[in-house]
């Protein structure tokens, strides 16, 4: 009721002309920005999400950023206002935005190297790899010339990492302003439903991303989400013709350049499931947090928690977590990969499939019955309990 005519009423008593649009039917977030961006008379176009409040001040940096260079497109800080007492906790400005192998975007600390690429001034720009996408700024010409949104995907979901990877690789950048700041409503759940189910119209957004931007390395967003190889994505020629008509670089360039902090490994020999040569179990995060133990179970085939990469630096990955092994009679346990080695190097021989932990020169085996979910480190014999198979090509990539 309070989105009819009593909103109409109420905007004609702000202090700066402000025009209502509806879309006549329920389209969702991204076809309802599409909408609005067309009638933008201005030069630059700032998205905000219907629940946030805007700081004194908040507006100016942004479009400061953008009249210097109109490929920058930025956005504010986005502290947090609770959903249950409107509480409002300014956030920190130590946070950028990634995405794990799922694509859903996280937030990571930021690193030391983008630290010192702003001679430790925290007031300046920071360059971010991904943006949550409720809350930017962008020159209207520039969301023209880069191709707007995406209008294959639906409602919401995914549309803030196309637009990211789509930023940096075709030649913009993507910036949290720290002067900028607002507040917005976070909520444990989405408070409407979505046509299709949530699950469906985010994993066909995704695909839709993965198709088109990621090159190779869709693979790892479709391993740990196998139903979306059945999702119906609709039709990518228009954006992979866009991304060629644009002179695009590539996912590596992205990963190298913008993201080297990803846990998508440059290089890697493999992908998929890690299965017990005598049990037939497959090593399993079990949903298991960073230092939590690594577990084993039934091999279901349904990726998710069941997908490990093994790379070229020689970790054995899952998502941002890789094994390691402290002790070496174990256990073997998640913990967030740091790319310098140690405990997180493993060799796979992939003639006798043993998996030998460097460091220890222990090797993986089948648990013992005192824990039939936990793996454990012993000396290398050579056993089929200590066989464990990676199918599928294993040079891929890593040559």
């Amino acid at each position: 009721d309070y989105l009819g005519k009593e909103l109409e009423e109420h905007v004609k008593t702000l202090p700066v002309p402000v025009r209502v649009l509806r879309t006549g039917a329920r389209s969702g977030l991204i076809r309802a920005r599409l909408l609005g961006a067309k009638e933008v008379t201005g030069q630059v176009i700032t998205f905000l999400d219907a629940h946030v409040e805007c700081t004194e001040g908040w507006l100016e940096p942004l479009l400061a950023r953008i009249a210097e260079d109109r490929t920058r497109v930025v956005c504010p800080i986005i502290d947090v206002i609770s959903d249950e007492t409107f509480e409002y906790v300014t956030a920190s400005d130590m946070t950028w935005g990634g995405f794990n192998w799922k694509l859903n975007f996280r937030w990571y600390r930021v690193p030391q190297r983008e630290m010192e690429r702003r001679g430790g001034d925290r007031t300046q720009p920071l360059r971010t790899p991904t943006m949550a996408g409720g809350l930017f700024a962008i020159d209207k010409d520039y969301f023209e010339k880069i191709g707007r949104y995406d209008e294959g995907m639906d409602i919401w979901g995914g549309e803030n990492l196309e637009m990211s990877f789509r930023i940096w690789q075709c030649g913009g950048t993507l910036e949290i302003i720290p002067c900028s700041h607002v507040g917005h409503v976070f909520r444990d759940k989405s408070p409407y439903s979505f046509p299709g189910g949530v699950v469906n119209v985010v994993m066909k957004n995704s695909a839709r991303v993965a198709e088109v931007w990621m090159d190779e390395w869709r693979d790892f967003f479709f391993e740990m989400n196998p139903g979306a190889r059945s999702v119906d994505y609709g039709d990518v020629s228009s954006r992979r013709k866009l991304r060629k008509d644009l002179k695009c670089k590539s996912f590596r360039w992205f990963l190298e350049n913008i993201y080297p902090e990803s846990q998508m490994p440059l290089d890697y020999y493999y992908l998929g499931e890690i299965r017990n040569a005598e049990t037939q179990s497959c090593l399993d995060t079990l949903g298991r947090k960073s230092g939590e133990n690594l577990g084993t179970s039934y091999c279901h085939g349904l990726g998710g928690n069941q997908v490990f990469a093994y790379t070229k630096r020689q970790q054995i990955m899952s998502d941002d977590n890789c094994l390691d092994a402290s002790n070496p009679s174990g256990p073997v346990k998640l913990v967030r990969c740091h790319g310098m080695g140690g405990n997180q190097m493993w060799n796979y021989n992939d003639q006798d499939g043993s998996v030998r932990h460097v460091n220890s020169g222990r090797c993986l085996q089948k648990p013992d019955p005192r824990d039939v979910t936990l793996p454990v480190l012993k000396p290398c014999d050579g056993s089929v309990t200590q066989q464990w198979i990676m199918n599928g090509s294993f040079k891929w990539q890593a040559n």
